[in-house]
């Protein structure tokens, strides 16, 4: 039956994905790469995420891989929303102090948003170039 076959590729990717991001990595186009880096490295401090590769006009951040780069370039990219995983709400709380605290604008304090799902709990906050960067966790309050 081509439904069979097609349920049990589905699982064995899933099962495979599990070991992957969707995403492997994301690289945004800045104006100044000296401000986003340090907007970044305090922000994204609590979720875990550090520098880890130093390239001539830019920097690239992750937990164990690099997953986010920044890229000094003309024009930058336009502002888009990233969303970073948080393992607890403390994490999210914490992030959209370190975000704020680096100089952030607050787009959205901590919080539910039941209109995604009953347990999304997240803060937002625009980094000097204007990206909407989220910080999330799916998991219900412990």
């Amino acid at each position: 039956m081509i439904l069979q076959g097609a349920i049990n590729e589905s699982t064995e990717l899933s099962e495979k994905r599990k070991e992957s991001a969707m995403i492997d990595h994301v690289i945004i186009k800045v104006k100044d790469q000296q401000a986003s880096r340090g907007f970044y490295e305090k922000a994204l401090a609590p979720l875990g995420y550090r520098v880890l590769m130093e390239l001539p006009r830019g920097v690239a951040f992750g937990v164990e891989r690099p997953e986010l780069g920044l890229s000094e370039e003309s024009p930058p990219t336009q502002p888009l929303h990233l969303a970073f995983g948080s393992p607890d709400r403390a994490t999210v709380d914490a992030f959209h102090k370190a975000a704020l605290a680096a100089g952030g604008i607050d787009n959205g304090p901590p919080g539910l948003r039941k209109l995604y799902h009953s347990d999304y709990y997240g803060a937002f906050v625009l980094d000097p170039d204007g990206h909407n960067i989220e910080a999330v966790c799916h998991r219900p309050e412990e």
